[in-house]
């Protein structure tokens, strides 16, 4: 940019079931960007694949955004522009110094964008392609989590296309697992497809719309535990984990309709928990982070098994949300770092990592 600052696009929404959960984050981020320092471009993705160049953020709270008539979408090749598409078929290159996106699930979480933006050469805050891919697909997680000894709930994988035989896959599940078990699409985020089957009947019908949502499934034993998620921070011997938090959720378990529709869910920082139970859960979430080679942030889910406390590790989430009620800003803050210190960081973290790659090649 001609007034010294680097420019920095924020990308939100998305084609993920969690477009809307995106557009409220985004909005989030920006308004904690430091202005003084960097110019912010704004581009929102609609749920059918648009993109296009947004205003302000009270667009994107009011949702006129999608009204928009200026396209505006990253160019794949190393020219490092955002190419704007104005009316009368008009293009303006705009260079771009960083991105931020801020895509939760599907085609924003997966891999899909990083690997654009590193065909583009443009710095982005966050995972790389293969990290983020592994840490959005549970199988593959679970795989990493076994690999470093975190102990995690055991389960039985199944393919979509196994369920032309559901009697078969049914009668595998059962000779496994005791009822009642989770079914989860190994590809999705915020609890989306997932269901808690108590019989024969419900477990045919969680993984039916499990296959909705993707071709691999987890059939996994519950835990009887309490919901514990941690904040890490930073990159390779750097990355910090903060204190812990716990989900009291509404619901029989914290599916997105007990996360983000149900007022009665809450969060509690700094729960009731014997301080070696936290420290062990914030080096399972390090060991974690580090073996998935995760970069910048993420959030990494746990249960405190009820009557053993013993930890087991859930998921990790690579982009978290930055909603009101989300746990990573609260555990940042907690652990002295207000999130328009920690989002600025993340966009230096991101120019530096790629200057020092770019040296590497």
């Amino acid at each position: 940019m001609e007034n010294g600052k680097k420019s920095v696009v924020v990308i939100f929404g998305g084609r993920s079931s969690e477009h809307e959960v995106s557009c409220i984050s985004g909005a989030t981020v920006i308004e904690n960007i430091d202005k003084e320092k960097y110019d912010v471009m704004i581009v929102g993705i609609t749920k059918d694949g648009k993109w296009l160049l947004v205003d302000s953020v009270d667009s994107i709270r009011d949702g006129s955004w999608r009204k928009s008539r200026t396209r505006a979408v990253i160019s794949p090749d190393t020219e490092s522009v955002l190419i704007e598409s104005l009316e009368g078929g008009m293009e303006n290159k705009v260079k771009v110094d960083v991105v931020f996106p801020v895509l939760h699930g599907l085609y924003g979480e997966d891999g899909t964008i990083q690997g654009l933006l590193e065909m583009a050469r443009i710095p982005f805050v966050g995972c790389g392609h293969l990290s983020s891919a592994v840490t959005m697909d549970k199988f593959f997680t679970k795989v990493i989590a076994d690999s470093v000894n975190v102990s995690q709930a055991s389960y039985v994988p199944v393919r979509s296309f196994e369920l032309k035989d559901m009697d078969k896959v049914v009668e595998r599940i059962e000779a496994e697992k005791e009822y009642p078990v989770f079914i989860k699409p190994s590809n999705a985020g915020s609890s989306v497809g997932i269901t808690k089957a108590h019989n024969r009947e419900e477990l045919i019908e969680g993984l039916r719309l499990a296959k909705k949502h993707d071709r691999k499934i987890l059939v996994e034993e519950t835990i009887n535990g309490r919901e514990i998620e941690c904040a890490v921070f930073g990159y390779g011997d750097g990355a910090f984990a903060t204190g812990v938090g716990e989900i009291v959720a509404a619901a029989e378990f914290y599916d997105y309709d007990a996360k983000y529709n149900n007022a009665a869910s809450k969060t509690v920082i700094d729960p009731d928990i014997p301080a070696e139970k936290v420290e062990e859960i914030r080096e399972a979430a390090v060991k974690i982070y580090r073996a998935c080679d995760c970069f910048g942030m993420a959030r990494v889910d746990f249960f405190l098994e009820r009557g053993t406390d013993r930890v087991v590790f859930n998921e990790i989430n690579a982009i978290p949300g930055h909603t009101s009620i989300s746990m990573y800003p609260m555990l940042m803050e907690r652990a002295g770092h207000p999130m328009s210190e920690y989002i600025n960081e993340l966009i230096e973290m991101a120019y530096e990592r790629h200057h020092y790659e770019r040296k590497l090649v």
